[in-house]
């Protein structure tokens, strides 16, 4: 949970807010080496020659859906509080998308 200081001590609030950024900056860069390993993953997926493509597409798939969450959640900030409006708009649109290809993808293969 986020807490906003404002004690109206200077020292105070700008102790605070040295604390929350280098906090922030330490989540943003383990979920940049996460992305970097994930990326790692697919490459690897995609060139070994054992796995079929019936796994290597879906396994993909999987890892750019966890990537678009640590870039939601951490890059863009979608985790810090007043985000919520655009949290389900977000959602909302990829609920849409999912049930427009979902619609989609039943009128052309049955």
């Amino acid at each position: 949970m986020e807490q906003h200081t404002n004690s109206g001590n200077p020292n105070v609030d700008l102790a605070y807010r040295r604390k929350k950024n280098a906090e922030d900056m330490k989540h943003q860069v383990i979920s940049f080496v996460l992305m970097i390993f994930l990326t790692l993953i697919a490459f690897f997926a995609v060139g070994y020659d054992k796995f079929s493509p019936w796994f290597s597409v879906p396994f993909i798939l999987l890892l750019a859906a966890v990537q678009v969450a640590f870039q939601l959640y951490y890059f863009m900030h979608m985790s810090h509080k007043g985000h919520e409006v655009p949290s389900v708009f977000l959602y909302a649109g990829v609920f849409v998308a999912f049930l427009t290809i979902w619609a989609f993808m039943t009128i052309v293969w049955w």
